[in-house]
């Protein structure tokens, strides 16, 4: 009875109501698919979760989230990385990580509201000109390119966990084969999510130990996305699931703006 008590009072501290309780669960689903695969999920989840939670708190629950998902993408594809390549990202990504911060301490909730939509719009364009394109030849890989996909990759990522596009791109360019890019961007967000937590929890105090804990309930629920999307990536077809990632997600990030 204590724990009923107990398990009550510490989901109701979060004023959540059925919808956004459902809302959450599939989120939470689609973070450990996107991690098994079926990419593009990832963008749907940043919008949602800033509509339940708020843009800037959104952030910080979300992030222990993929943390807990990128470990295994890390574990599962670990052999197949190319950490060298990581090093050259290092300092960019980095400087990115620090104007975000700066940039998101600076600013109101209403403002990091508009400031994250326009994040999520700009990846999904990216993912509407990387469906569209028609080779990969076009795409610069020098070092000029590489630091600004760092530069960005840190941006997006501290200010909504939405840098998969950007970093995407970057490594489509280095004509990566498909288990390299898994591997290789398994470890990316693996390390920048990890050196993201200590400022979310210090200068932006998104992260606390209650939504810790909030995020460890979730952890069954993130497990099975993984299991179901290992399954289940060969299984849908690639274009119109991508077309529905692309709506759905522009749609969540319009709503943003009101």
């Amino acid at each position: 009875m204590d724990n009923e008590l107990f398990t009550t009072e510490f989901f109701s501290q979060f004023n959540l109501d059925t919808g956004q309780w459902v809302w959450v669960l599939v989120c939470a689903l689609c973070i450990g698919m996107s991690k098994a695969g079926i990419s593009g999920l990832g963008m749907f989840v940043v919008p949602v979760f800033a509509s339940v939670f708020g843009a800037k708190e959104s952030t910080g629950v979300i992030l222990p989230m993929l943390i807990m998902a990128d470990i295994f993408a890390v574990i599962y594809y670990n052999r197949h990385a190319n950490l060298k390549l990581l090093k050259k990202l290092f300092l960019a990504t980095v400087a990115g990580v620090f104007i975000a911060i700066w940039v998101g301490d600076m600013i109101n909730d209403q403002q990091f509201r508009i400031l994250l939509a326009v994040v999520v719009i700009l990846g999904v364009i990216i993912m509407i000109w990387h469906e569209t394109k028609k080779s990969s030849d076009a795409i610069p890989d020098n070092w000029f390119f590489g630091s600004t996909a760092g530069l960005l990759g840190g941006f997006t990522t501290m200010i909504g966990n939405a840098a998969g596009p950007v970093m995407s791109i970057y490594f489509l360019a280095l004509h990566l084969k498909k288990n390299n890019f898994i591997g290789t961007a398994a470890w990316f967000f693996l390390l920048v999510n990890i050196f993201k937590v200590p400022f979310h929890v210090t200068i932006w105090h998104t992260i606390t130990w209650n939504t810790f804990l909030f995020n460890l309930s979730m952890l069954p629920i993130i497990l099975l996305g993984v299991f179901l999307g290992i399954k289940i990536v060969k299984l849908i077809p690639e274009k119109p699931y991508r077309i529905f990632i692309i709506v759905t997600v522009t749609l969540a990030a319009l709503k943003l703006f009101f």
